[in-house]
């Protein structure tokens, strides 16, 4: 008996003491878990985004994107990079079908004052246009593609970093080449 009487005790400690671990527990308040980040891929937002990925966005340009906006009308696509925060540094590729050749493009498309870009596509330039009121210096890469396309790769600054055009070139081109190698 007194066994028995050991056991119901013992029982009724546990009980008791479960129910401290409850009301603790209640009282406690329960933080809410982090909020998932789910990075959706550029190629998600369609037209040109197709042609880009943040990751070798980033590898080139060592700028991360998080947004991509595009846009498709009779023919062209586009595609917009940024960051979330602000709207500058911005990347911007455009794609259009045509029917030209080599010469027409470095005679009629090329803009005067332009570089003339070897390696890429059937005919090539580089420039950095004069900015826009409020944006930086941009630097651009046009070329003829494979497959009937004009492509246009434009990477603009932050208003106040105009000295880095001319360094910031070669990674453009890179980047370029891989957007190039990309199926039409």
């Amino acid at each position: 008996m007194r066994g028995q009487l050991c056991l119901i005790g013992a029982g009724l400690l546990l009980v008791s003491l479960s129910g401290c671990d409850k009301d603790a527990a209640a009282s406690t308040p329960i933080a809410d878990p982090a909020p998932a980040v789910v990075e959706i891929p550029a190629r998600a937002a369609g037209g040109a985004c197709r042609l880009l990925d943040f990751a070798v966005v980033e590898q080139h340009t060592g700028t991360r994107f998080d947004v991509a906006a595009a846009s498709e009308s009779a023919g062209s696509q586009s595609c917009v990079l940024r960051t979330e925060d602000e709207p500058q540094p911005a990347l911007m590729l455009a794609v259009t079908r045509t029917a030209v050749d080599a010469s027409i493009y470095r005679t009629s498309v090329v803009p005067k004052g332009a570089t003339t870009v070897s390696g890429l596509g059937k005919a090539a330039y580089r420039t950095v246009p004069k900015p826009a009121a409020g944006r930086g210096v941009g630097v651009e890469i046009g070329w003829l593609a494979a497959g009937g396309r004009m492509v246009c790769l434009r990477f603009t600054f932050p208003a106040g970093r105009d000295e880095a055009a001319d360094g910031f070139a070669p990674k453009l081109l890179a980047l370029a080449k891989q957007v190039d190698a990309q199926p039409a």
